[in-house]
């Protein structure tokens, strides 16, 4: 997965969980939304190009909002209950 930047104190410790460390991040990369989703990576970049997945390009890299997919998601789940939470 390559080196991971992490914005949280400590987060870097040996004891953190690899997911907890990416539940705290400003950004994820595509390849690690695609994960998160359960997703191939090819899947995850096409739904990042065509907008479904909200995210930004910085530079030549594709980078995904933490607050932003969470919000996406959260509107999902509200889409298939009927709007209701």
């Amino acid at each position: 997965m390559g080196n991971l930047i992490t914005l949280v104190p400590g987060a870097h410790e040996q004891d953190s969980a690899p997911g907890k460390q990416l539940a705290e991040r400003a950004v994820y990369t595509v390849a690690e939304v695609a994960q998160l989703l359960s997703l191939s990576r090819g899947t995850a970049y096409a739904l990042v190009r065509d907008g479904t997945i909200p995210a930004l390009r910085l530079g030549g890299r594709w980078v995904v909002p933490r607050a932003r997919l969470h919000a996406w998601l959260d509107s999902l789940a509200g889409e298939q209950n009927g709007g209701r939470h």
